[in-house]
C-alpha cells in the first residue's frame, strides 16, 4: 500500500496545481478516519492564505433541466478564455450502498477530457439536502491550486440549494419552458436565493415556447421581495446546443462581481459564510464526540427499544444522554 503523503507534500503539490495531489487532498478531507481528519484540518489551515481569489458559482435546477450539459458548454468557454475551471458536482448517494449513483465525468465528457479543467464528483453521504459535507474544504483546496472559477452543481432536490448558497458568491437557477407561472413548483425560498434565472433548452422548436415562458417568469419575479444586497436577479434564455445566453451570462457575472465588491457585500458575504461553516463544524465535531462517547452509546442502545415501543419519550432519552455526556466531562 502506498505511503500516505505528508502535510508538506500535500501543500507543495496543491500550490503547484498538481491535479492528482489535489484529488488526493479532497479524498483526504472526505475521509472519516481520525488520522486523515487531523491531517486534513492541518492542510486546510496551511493553504488558507492562498485561498479566496476565485469566483464561486452555484448552479441548480430540477432533474432533466440540463445542468451538466450547461456546465460543460459554459466551462469550456471559460477555459478557452484563459480561466482555470473546477467543477464540484455533488452526487446523491444510494441509501443502500452509500455509493455514488451519478457519473459526472460521463455526463461532462468533453470537459472531463480537457486537461485544463478539474471535475470532482462528491458523494453526499446523506448530509443535509444531499450536499457533500466537505464541499467547502474542496472549494478552498481548488482555490489554493490556482482555479479561478469554481462551479458547484447541486442535486436540485430542495435543501441542498440552501447549503450551497452558503458557500458560493453567485447562484444560477436553471429553468425549463412550459412550467407555467409557478416556477415549476420550486420552493419560494430557492427562487429568492437566485441571482440569475436561465431558461434552458431554448433552441429549435422550443425557442418560441421559451420566449413565452420568459415573459411569464418576468411577471412572477416582480412579486419577489427586493434583495438586501441591491441586486435585481437577471432572467435570460440559454441553450447548450446553440450557446445562446452564455455570453450574456458572462456579462452578468462581471457586473455582479464589480457591483458586489464595490458595495462591500462580496467580502461581508464571504465572512458570514465562514461563520456559517464554523457553526456547521461545531455541530459536526460535537455530534461526533457525543455519539462516540462510550457511556452515551451504552445509554442510547439501552433506551432505543423503549422509545421504539412507546414506553419512553424521545425528548426524555435525549435529555438523559446529554446530561450524562456533560456529567462525564
Amino acid at each position: 500500500m502506498r505511503k500516505r503523503r505528508s502535510l508538506s507534500e500535500f501543500k507543495a503539490g496543491i500550490l503547484a496545481g498538481d491535479r492528482v495531489i489535489l484529488a488526493q487532498a479532497i479524498t483526504l478531507v472526505e475521509s472519516v478516519l481520525p488520522a486523515d481528519q487531523a491531517l486534513a484540518t492541518a492542510l486546510i489551515q496551511e493553504v488558507l492564505p492562498h485561498t479566496g481569489n476565485s469566483f464561486r458559482i452555484g448552479i441548480t435546477g430540477i432533474p432533466g433541466v440540463g445542468k451538466s450539459s450547461f456546465i460543460e458548454v459554459f466551462g469550456i468557454r471559460q477555459l478557452d478564455a484563459g480561466k482555470k475551471v473546477a467543477v464540484l458536482a455533488v452526487d446523491p448517494s444510494s441509501s443502500l450502498s452509500r455509493g455514488s449513483i451519478l457519473g459526472d465525468k460521463t455526463r461532462m465528457e468533453r470537459l472531463a477530457m480537457d486537461k485544463r479543467a478539474f471535475i470532482r464528483p462528491s458523494p453526499s453521504r446523506n448530509t443535509l439536502g444531499g450536499v457533500a459535507g466537505k464541499t467547502r474544504e474542496a472549494i478552498l483546496l481548488c482555490e489554493a491550486a490556482g482555479f479561478d472559477l469554481i462551479l458547484v452543481e447541486t442535486v436540485g432536490v430542495g435543501q441542498s440549494e440552501t447549503a450551497v448558497k452558503s458557500m458560493v458568491d453567485f447562484f444560477v437557477l436553471l429553468l425549463l419552458a412550459g412550467a407555467g407561472d409557478e416556477l415549476q413548483g420550486i420552493k419560494k425560498g430557492i427562487v429568492e436565493m437566485a441571482d440569475c434565472f436561465l431558461i434552458h433548452k431554448a433552441d429549435g422548436t422550443n425557442l418560441d415556447l421559451a420566449a413565452q415562458a420568459k415573459l411569464s417568469y418576468q411577471n412572477a419575479l416582480h412579486l419577489l421581495p427586493p434583495s438586501d444586497k441591491g441586486w435585481a436577479p437577471r432572467l435570460l434564455l440559454g441553450s447548450s446546443q446553440t450557446g445562446l445566453g452564455i455570453q450574456e451570462l458572462e456579462g452578468i457575472l462581471i457586473s455582479y462581481r464589480e457591483q458586489m465588491k464595490q458595495s462591500g457585500f462580496w467580502e461581508d458575504n464571504r465572512g458570514l459564510q465562514r461563520l456559517t461553516w464554523l457553526e456547521d463544524q461545531l455541530q459536526e465535531v460535537l455530534g461526533h464526540a457525543f455519539l462516540s462517547h462510550k457511556e452515551v452509546k451504552k445509554s442510547l442502545e439501552g433506551g432505543k427499544s423503549k422509545v421504539q415501543s412507546g414506553l419512553l419519550s424521545p425528548n426524555l432519552l435525549a435529555q438523559q444522554v446529554v446530561d450524562l455526556f456533560l456529567a462525564k466531562k
